[in-house]
């Protein structure tokens, strides 16, 4: 459920009367992770890489007050749940998208992940979730990227990250990832923080 609030009330009252306006409010940092422990539980257990990439940022971004508020249209909406958009080719070789809703819960959450990935993949539809704050994630596997940067239209102002293929070491796999973000929704401080707990949850998980 989302619900309109007013931005004076809340702790982004001068980044609103900043940003709203500014014709390029996105910010994209991006930070190389260190994801060995993701591909070890990924081949031991049979789960998606991308899966448990996608519940990671789930649970990181949960924790963090700033994502569930977003500025639209010139006004600022709250939400009080979250889901992560996924991207997954159909049989008509185009592209479809799904919210998979966050949860603490990895065999849910995964759960949910195959099967809505599966379903928008044979039927072509997306299946989007209209009343939860969405977290965009895009996966361009097909090469090894530095940065990725997403459209700065003011049409889609939710949080993003988008990676490629990660980097196999000797010792260690790493993975460098986007995250862009709408300047009135929060600052480099929150995207910061959000970014080192997103290893920790990658580390422990």
């Amino acid at each position: 459920m989302k619900q309109e609030i007013n931005p004076k009330d809340t702790s982004r009252a001068i980044a609103f009367e900043l940003w709203t306006k500014s014709p390029m409010p996105m910010v994209t940092l991006t930070k190389t992770f260190d994801v060995t422990r993701l591909r070890k539980v990924s081949r031991k257990r049979g789960l998606k890489f991308n899966m448990l990439l996608c519940w990671c940022i789930g649970k990181a971004a949960s924790g963090i007050e700033e994502f569930y508020m977003l500025p639209k249209d010139g006004k600022l909406y709250k939400y009080d749940r979250m889901a992560i958009n996924v991207i997954a080719e159909n049989a008509k070789g185009g592209l479809s998208f799904c919210d998979v809703a966050v949860t603490d819960d990895l065999e849910a959450f995964n759960a949910n992940y195959t099967q809505l990935t599966e379903t928008i993949s044979q039927t072509c539809q997306d299946i989007l979730d209209d009343e939860a704050i969405i977290v965009g994630t895009s996966a361009v596997t097909g090469t090894e990227l530095d940065c990725i940067t997403n459209q700065y239209n003011g049409i889609f102002n939710n949080p993003f990250l988008a990676w490629g293929r990660y980097r196999k070491g000797w010792l260690r796999t790493t993975l460098p990832i986007s995250l862009q973000f709408h300047h009135a929704q929060m600052d480099g401080k929150h995207a910061a923080r959000f970014l080192e707990e997103l290893q920790r949850i990658m580390n422990t998980i």
